[in-house]
C-alpha cells in the first residue's frame, strides 16, 4: 500500500468472474457457476437458481479503481461475497472453492498491489482445517480472513471455533466478520430485499456479544476483529450487557473485564449511511476503532463511503484516523 492511500475501505466484495465446474465428490449442488447476463453483468447460480446479478466491478480491477478514484478511496481490501463462504459445503468441497475465490483475489491484489489487499475464506465448518488454510493464505501474502457471523446456524463464539481464533491470533491475522444467514427470518414481513437491511443488524450483535459471552474475546486479546455495518445493534446493545456483566456473577466468571472494554478494542466500518450514527459509534467505541466500509460494488452498499463521514467536520488527525490509520492497525500495517 501507498503511503498517500486517501482513504481505505475495509468492506467491500469479490465475486469470480468464472469459477470452474464441480468436480469433487459429494454432489456440489450448491457449488456456484457464473452464467453470462449480459456485456457487464453475470448470473451468480447457485442450486440452480440466480442468488444474485453481479456487474463486472466485481472482478474487473480497472473498473474497481476507477469507481475507487472518482470516490476518494485509495485502497480496497477485497473479501468475498458472504454468501461464497460455503459452510454448508462438506469440508473437502470447502477447502476447493476456497481455493477459487482466494486464488481470484490474490491475481487482483497482484494487479495492483498498491490499491488493493486481500481477506480470504477459510471452511470454518472444520475449525482446524480453516486454522490450517488461513496459515497457507497469511503464507501467501493475504491480510487474513472474511468469515461470517455464524456457520450453520452455530454462532461464532462457541467454544468449537476455538482452533481457529487460537490460530488467527497466533498469525496476526485480520478477521472480518459479515452478517450470513441472519436469525429469525420468519418476522420479516414484505418481501426478501429487506434481509440485509432488516436482519443483518441484529445478527452482527448476536456473533459479538457471543465471542464477548462465550469467553473468546476474554482468551484471546490480541485478535484484531472488524464488524460490518457499523457492528449493527451491538453499539445500543452494549450498555445492558455491561449492566448485564454487573449483576451477574455467572457471567464475571466467564469474563473479568466489563464489555464496555472489550468493545473498545473491536473494530467496526462506518457503513451506517448516516453522520449521526457514525458520531454515536465513535461515542461508544472510540474514534480509533472505526473504518471505512461501503460494501460495493453492490447496490445496497453507501456509493460515497466518504460523504458522511465529512458532515462529521473533523479535524485532521481524527479525519486520517478514520479514513486510513484505523485500518492500518486492523491489518497489521502499523
Amino acid at each position: 500500500m501507498t503511503a498517500n492511500a486517501r482513504a481505505i475501505d475495509i468492506h467491500n466484495h469479490v465475486v469470480p468472474a468464472d469459477i470452474p465446474p464441480y468436480a469433487g465428490k459429494h454432489g456440489g449442488n450448491r457449488w456456484p457457476q457464473m452464467a453470462p447476463c449480459d456485456a457487464r453483468h453475470k448470473n451468480v447460480m447457485i442450486d440452480g437458481k440466480n442468488f444474485r446479478t453481479v456487474s463486472d466491478q466485481c472482478w474487473d480491477v480497472a473498473r474497481r479503481i476507477e469507481v475507487m478514484d472518482a470516490t476518494g478511496i485509495g485502497v480496497q481490501v477485497l473479501s468475498p461475497m458472504p454468501e461464497l463462504l460455503s459452510y454448508w459445503f462438506p469440508a473437502e468441497d470447502a477447502v476447493a472453492f476456497s481455493r477459487v475465490v482466494n486464488g481470484a483475489i490474490a491475481e487482483m491484489v497482484a494487479r495492483a498491489p498498491t490499491r488493493f489487499a486481500g481477506l480470504g475464506m477459510v471452511p470454518l465448518q472444520d475449525p482446524e482445517l480453516a486454522a490450517r488454510e488461513l496459515e497457507r493464505l497469511m503464507q501467501d501474502g493475504f491480510r487474513g480472513v472474511e468469515i461470517g457471523t455464524n456457520v450453520n446456524g452455530v454462532a461464532i463464539g462457541d467454544p468449537r471455533f476455538e482452533p481457529f481464533f487460537a490460530a488467527a491470533e497466533r498469525l496476526g491475522a485480520a478477521i472480518f466478520v459479515h452478517a450470513l444467514h441472519p436469525a429469525s427470518l420468519e418476522r420479516i414481513v414484505g418481501p426478501p430485499r429487506l434481509v440485509p437491511f432488516v436482519a443483518f443488524p441484529g445478527e452482527t450483535n448476536f456473533a459479538i456479544c457471543s465471542l464477548i459471552t462465550g469467553g473468546t474475546l476474554e482468551k484471546h486479546p490480541k485478535l484484531r476483529l472488524a464488524f460490518s455495518h457499523g457492528g449493527g445493534t451491538f453499539a445500543i446493545v452494549l450498555p445492558r450487557l455491561a449492566q448485564g456483566w454487573t449483576i451477574s456473577p455467572a457471567l464475571r466468571e466467564i469474563i473479568k473485564v466489563n464489555p464496555r472494554e472489550t468493545a473498545r478494542r473491536l473494530y467496526y466500518d462506518t457503513l451506517v449511511f448516516e453522520a449521526k450514527t457514525i458520531g454515536f459509534l465513535i461515542d461508544m467505541f472510540g474514534m480509533s476503532q472505526l473504518c471505512v466500509g461501503s460494501d460495493f460494488p453492490f447496490d445496497g452498499g453507501d456509493k460515497e463511503p466518504l460523504r458522511e463521514i465529512a458532515k462529521l467536520a473533523l479535524g485532521a488527525a481524527d479525519l486520517a484516523a478514520l479514513h486510513e490509520n484505523n485500518a492500518k492497525r486492523f491489518l497489521g500495517l502499523a
